[in-house]
Protein backbone atom coordinates (compact mmCIF):
# COMPACT_ATOMS: atom_id res chain seq x y z
CA UNK A 1 0.00 0.00 0.00
CA UNK A 2 2.67 2.16 0.96
CA UNK A 3 4.63 1.83 -2.16
CA UNK A 4 1.51 2.54 -4.66
CA UNK A 5 1.00 5.90 -2.41
CA UNK A 6 4.36 6.81 -2.94
CA UNK A 7 4.15 6.08 -6.60
CA UNK A 8 0.87 7.88 -6.80
CA UNK A 9 2.48 10.84 -5.19
CA UNK A 10 5.19 10.94 -7.32
CA UNK A 11 2.59 10.89 -10.01
CA UNK A 12 0.64 13.94 -8.80
CA UNK A 13 3.98 15.66 -7.67
CA UNK A 14 4.78 15.15 -11.46
CA UNK A 15 1.44 16.90 -11.87
CA UNK A 16 1.82 19.62 -10.04
CA UNK A 17 4.72 20.46 -10.90
CA UNK A 18 3.68 20.71 -14.47
CA UNK A 19 0.64 22.71 -13.51
CA UNK A 20 2.47 25.19 -11.70
CA UNK A 21 6.02 24.80 -12.03
CA UNK A 22 7.00 23.75 -8.64
CA UNK A 23 5.45 21.55 -5.93
CA UNK A 24 6.95 18.14 -7.15
CA UNK A 25 8.74 17.61 -3.52
CA UNK A 26 5.87 19.07 -1.51
CA UNK A 27 3.73 16.22 -2.25
CA UNK A 28 6.57 13.60 -3.63
CA UNK A 29 8.93 13.48 -0.33
CA UNK A 30 6.32 13.05 2.79
CA UNK A 31 5.13 10.21 0.80
CA UNK A 32 8.61 8.68 0.37
CA UNK A 33 9.51 9.24 3.92
CA UNK A 34 6.49 6.78 4.70
CA UNK A 35 7.59 4.31 2.87
CA UNK A 36 11.82 4.90 3.61
CA UNK A 37 12.65 7.75 5.87
CA UNK A 38 13.43 11.15 5.40
CA UNK A 39 17.12 11.13 5.18
CA UNK A 40 16.42 8.36 2.26
CA UNK A 41 13.49 10.66 0.74
CA UNK A 42 15.50 13.64 0.57
CA UNK A 43 18.40 11.51 -1.09
CA UNK A 44 15.98 10.36 -3.36
CA UNK A 45 14.40 13.53 -4.60
CA UNK A 46 17.78 15.30 -4.82
CA UNK A 47 18.31 13.98 -9.18
CA UNK A 48 14.74 14.20 -10.00
CA UNK A 49 14.69 17.39 -8.91
CA UNK A 50 17.91 18.51 -10.19
CA UNK A 51 17.23 17.44 -13.28
CA UNK A 52 13.76 18.10 -14.23
CA UNK A 53 14.46 21.97 -12.84
CA UNK A 54 17.66 21.96 -15.10
CA UNK A 55 14.88 21.24 -18.22
CA UNK A 56 12.40 23.88 -16.86
CA UNK A 57 14.74 26.82 -16.64
CA UNK A 58 15.38 25.65 -20.26
CA UNK A 59 12.03 26.31 -21.22
CA UNK A 60 11.53 29.84 -19.09
CA UNK A 61 15.00 30.82 -19.64
CA UNK A 62 13.72 34.28 -21.03
CA UNK A 63 11.43 34.90 -18.37
CA UNK A 64 13.66 34.82 -15.30
CA UNK A 65 13.36 38.10 -13.11
CA UNK A 66 16.64 39.95 -13.04
CA UNK A 67 19.99 38.88 -12.64
CA UNK A 68 20.54 40.68 -9.17
CA UNK A 69 17.35 39.12 -7.65
CA UNK A 70 17.91 36.15 -8.98
CA UNK A 71 21.97 35.65 -8.09
CA UNK A 72 20.69 37.15 -4.38
CA UNK A 73 17.86 33.82 -4.09
CA UNK A 74 19.65 31.27 -5.39
CA UNK A 75 23.08 31.86 -3.94
CA UNK A 76 21.35 32.63 -0.53
CA UNK A 77 19.26 29.10 -0.98
CA UNK A 78 22.39 27.46 -1.66
CA UNK A 79 24.21 28.26 1.07
CA UNK A 80 20.82 27.72 3.60
CA UNK A 81 20.58 23.95 1.84
CA UNK A 82 24.17 23.29 3.18
CA UNK A 83 23.76 24.48 6.37
CA UNK A 84 20.21 22.12 6.18
CA UNK A 85 21.43 19.14 5.43
CA UNK A 86 23.54 19.66 8.29
CA UNK A 87 20.49 19.35 10.12
CA UNK A 88 19.52 16.23 8.10
CA UNK A 89 21.82 14.27 9.55
CA UNK A 90 22.70 15.50 13.36
CA UNK A 91 18.98 15.32 13.93
CA UNK A 92 16.50 12.79 14.93
CA UNK A 93 14.17 11.17 12.73
CA UNK A 94 11.12 11.91 15.10
CA UNK A 95 12.39 15.71 14.86
CA UNK A 96 13.01 15.75 11.23
CA UNK A 97 9.25 14.13 10.26
CA UNK A 98 7.52 16.82 12.73
CA UNK A 99 9.63 19.36 10.88
CA UNK A 100 8.70 18.12 7.53
CA UNK A 101 4.82 17.94 9.11
CA UNK A 102 5.02 21.12 10.11
CA UNK A 103 6.56 22.67 6.88
CA UNK A 104 3.59 20.97 4.76
CA UNK A 105 0.89 22.69 7.70
CA UNK A 106 2.89 26.12 7.13
CA UNK A 107 2.66 25.86 3.55
CA UNK A 108 -0.61 24.94 3.50
CA UNK A 109 -2.05 28.11 5.97
CA UNK A 110 0.01 30.77 3.80
CA UNK A 111 -1.55 29.39 0.66
CA UNK A 112 -5.48 29.78 2.43
CA UNK A 113 -4.36 32.43 5.18
CA UNK A 114 -4.19 35.43 2.26
CA UNK A 115 -4.22 34.70 -1.08
CA UNK A 116 -4.94 38.11 -2.30
CA UNK A 117 -1.84 39.28 -0.79
CA UNK A 118 1.01 41.03 -3.07
CA UNK A 119 4.15 41.72 -1.92
CA UNK A 120 5.61 44.84 -3.98
CA UNK A 121 8.87 44.52 -5.77
CA UNK A 122 11.08 46.66 -3.45
CA UNK A 123 9.87 44.94 -0.83
CA UNK A 124 10.94 41.31 -2.00
CA UNK A 125 14.10 42.72 -3.10
CA UNK A 126 14.72 43.56 0.67
CA UNK A 127 13.68 40.32 1.60
CA UNK A 128 15.35 37.95 -1.11
CA UNK A 129 18.21 36.50 0.90
CA UNK A 130 16.43 35.37 4.36
CA UNK A 131 13.87 34.47 2.36
CA UNK A 132 16.20 32.24 0.07
CA UNK A 133 18.54 31.09 3.11
CA UNK A 134 15.47 29.83 5.32
CA UNK A 135 14.09 28.01 2.13
CA UNK A 136 17.39 26.09 1.34
CA UNK A 137 17.61 25.39 5.10
CA UNK A 138 14.29 23.98 5.32
CA UNK A 139 15.09 22.05 1.73
CA UNK A 140 18.21 20.93 3.09
CA UNK A 141 16.30 19.86 6.23
CA UNK A 142 13.37 18.58 4.92
CA UNK A 143 13.28 18.13 1.32
CA UNK A 144 10.35 20.70 1.51
CA UNK A 145 11.08 24.54 0.65
CA UNK A 146 7.97 25.85 -0.36
CA UNK A 147 6.57 27.71 3.17
CA UNK A 148 9.23 29.70 2.43
CA UNK A 149 10.69 30.07 -1.20
CA UNK A 150 6.92 29.30 -3.45
CA UNK A 151 4.79 31.49 -0.73
CA UNK A 152 7.45 34.46 -1.36
CA UNK A 153 7.20 34.32 -5.20
CA UNK A 154 3.76 33.64 -5.14
CA UNK A 155 3.61 36.84 -3.12
CA UNK A 156 5.13 38.65 -5.67
CA UNK A 157 2.16 37.32 -8.38
CA UNK A 158 4.68 36.90 -10.84
CA UNK A 159 3.59 35.81 -14.50
CA UNK A 160 3.74 31.82 -14.80
CA UNK A 161 6.53 31.69 -17.08
CA UNK A 162 8.39 34.15 -15.06
CA UNK A 163 7.72 32.12 -11.72
CA UNK A 164 8.77 28.98 -13.38
CA UNK A 165 11.57 30.11 -14.62
CA UNK A 166 13.05 32.11 -11.66
CA UNK A 167 11.73 29.37 -8.95
CA UNK A 168 13.63 26.56 -11.30
CA UNK A 169 17.26 28.52 -10.81
CA UNK A 170 16.30 28.10 -7.09
CA UNK A 171 15.54 24.96 -6.99
CA UNK A 172 18.50 24.03 -9.21
CA UNK A 173 21.05 26.06 -7.09
CA UNK A 174 20.18 24.08 -3.72
CA UNK A 175 20.34 20.68 -5.71
CA UNK A 176 23.18 21.34 -6.56
CA UNK A 177 24.39 22.60 -3.28
CA UNK A 178 22.32 19.16 -1.43
CA UNK A 179 24.37 16.98 -4.16
CA UNK A 180 27.74 16.20 -3.41
CA UNK A 181 26.72 17.45 0.65
CA UNK A 182 24.64 13.97 1.08
CA UNK A 183 27.47 11.83 -0.79
CA UNK A 184 30.13 13.29 1.43
CA UNK A 185 27.90 11.99 4.39
CA UNK A 186 26.92 8.54 2.81
CA UNK A 187 22.91 9.57 2.08
CA UNK A 188 23.51 9.41 -1.89
CA UNK A 189 24.13 5.59 -2.90
CA UNK A 190 24.11 3.66 -6.12
CA UNK A 191 20.62 2.62 -4.45
CA UNK A 192 19.13 6.19 -3.47
CA UNK A 193 20.70 7.49 -7.09
CA UNK A 194 18.64 4.30 -8.77
CA UNK A 195 15.72 5.23 -7.03
CA UNK A 196 16.23 8.74 -7.55
CA UNK A 197 15.89 8.06 -11.55
CA UNK A 198 12.76 5.55 -11.25
CA UNK A 199 11.14 8.66 -9.30
CA UNK A 200 12.20 11.11 -12.34
CA UNK A 201 10.13 9.26 -14.54
CA UNK A 202 6.80 9.05 -12.42
CA UNK A 203 7.51 12.60 -12.35
CA UNK A 204 7.60 13.16 -15.93
CA UNK A 205 4.93 11.36 -16.66
CA UNK A 206 3.15 13.71 -14.33
CA UNK A 207 4.12 16.72 -15.79
CA UNK A 208 2.27 16.33 -19.10
CA UNK A 209 -0.82 15.80 -17.42
CA UNK A 210 -0.35 18.89 -15.23
CA UNK A 211 0.28 21.35 -17.71
CA UNK A 212 -3.30 19.78 -19.51
CA UNK A 213 -5.41 19.97 -16.39
CA UNK A 214 -3.83 23.94 -16.29
CA UNK A 215 -5.15 24.90 -18.82
CA UNK A 216 -9.09 22.99 -18.41
CA UNK A 217 -9.10 23.36 -14.23
CA UNK A 218 -9.25 26.86 -12.25
CA UNK A 219 -6.47 27.73 -10.16
CA UNK A 220 -8.53 27.63 -7.16
CA UNK A 221 -9.61 23.85 -8.08
CA UNK A 222 -6.57 22.98 -8.49
CA UNK A 223 -5.33 24.64 -5.26
CA UNK A 224 -7.90 22.89 -3.34
CA UNK A 225 -7.11 19.46 -4.51
CA UNK A 226 -3.31 19.26 -3.76
CA UNK A 227 -3.42 21.44 -0.55
CA UNK A 228 -6.49 18.48 0.47
CA UNK A 229 -3.46 16.05 -0.60
CA UNK A 230 -0.69 17.73 1.11
CA UNK A 231 -3.36 17.70 4.30
CA UNK A 232 -3.71 14.23 4.26
CA UNK A 233 -0.34 13.25 3.68
CA UNK A 234 0.92 15.73 7.04
CA UNK A 235 -1.78 14.15 9.34
CA UNK A 236 -0.47 10.85 8.02
CA UNK A 237 3.03 11.81 9.35
CA UNK A 238 2.30 13.49 12.27
CA UNK A 239 -0.08 9.83 13.41
CA UNK A 240 2.86 7.52 12.56
CA UNK A 241 5.72 10.06 14.65
CA UNK A 242 2.88 11.10 17.82
CA UNK A 243 1.33 8.01 17.72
Amino acid sequence: MDILLALLALFLGGVMKGATGAGAPVIATPALTLLFNIQTAVAVLVVPNMLSNIWQFWQFRRHVLDQRFLLLFAGSGFAGAILGTWFLVVLNQQILSLLMACAVIAFIALRLSRPDWILRRWLAQKLVVPVGLIGGVLQGATGISAPASLSFLNAMRLPRNSFIGTISVFFVAMSVAQLPTLWAVGLITLNTLALGLGSLVMIALGMPFGNWLARRWSARVFDRVMLTLLALLAAKILIGTLG
